[in-house]
């Protein structure tokens, strides 16, 4: 490809603070096509992505993976092109030499939906498995509840102050995801 933008080199890039003084993520991200790299709190690579809205790409990896959501590096494109920002995001990848663990084994705990039932005790799996149907999505959606605030509880320690609003529909299956 031709296009100079597959020359963003992400060490010429500066690191930016994910959470900026007011507690949110840089507002004029809103709606922003680009492609970005999250580091966590000693500047190590975590992730690499794209998005067609920088923000809420990275306020779902913020409430996903809290305690990694330090730093950032991005690049905005005015012109989207799944094939260029692939291209960058490969070359991003490569150029850090070891692949991040978000873009490895670790992939979906940035991309896919918090999964509250992974956080069930044994003694939560023997309460559920003694509900009827209506009785298991009753208790599937007290247990992401509790997981969501124990998520609220992380990102209020990392001062984060905007509104965080979790979809009330998946919380039956136990799942947690940004509405």
């Amino acid at each position: 490809m031709s296009d100079s933008s597959l020359k963003i080199l992400l060490k010429d890039l500066n690191f930016v603070s994910y959470i900026e003084e007011k507690g949110v993520i840089n507002p004029e991200l809103e709606g922003k096509i680009g492609i970005y790299a999250i580091f966590n709190e000693d500047k190590i690579l975590e992730y690499v992505g794209y998005s067609r809205n920088l923000f809420m790409s990275l306020k779902q990896h913020l409430v996903r993976q809290p305690d990694k959501c330090y730093w950032l590096k991005f690049y905005l494109t005015p012109h989207p092109s799944r094939t260029i920002l692939e291209e960058i995001r490969s070359n991003w990848l490569t150029e850090n030499i070891n692949l991040p663990k978000g873009n490895n084994e670790e992939e979906n705990l940035w991309i896919q939906p918090i999964d509250a039932k992974l956080t069930m005790t044994e003694e939560d799996k023997i309460e559920y498995q003694k509900n009827d149907e209506l009785g298991k999505i009753k208790f599937l959606k007290k247990i992401a509840r509790r997981l969501e605030e124990k998520v609220k509880q992380k990102l209020e320690n990392r001062k984060v102050t905007m509104e965080i609003r979790f979809n009330p529909k998946l919380k039956e299956d136990g799942l947690l995801d940004l509405k």
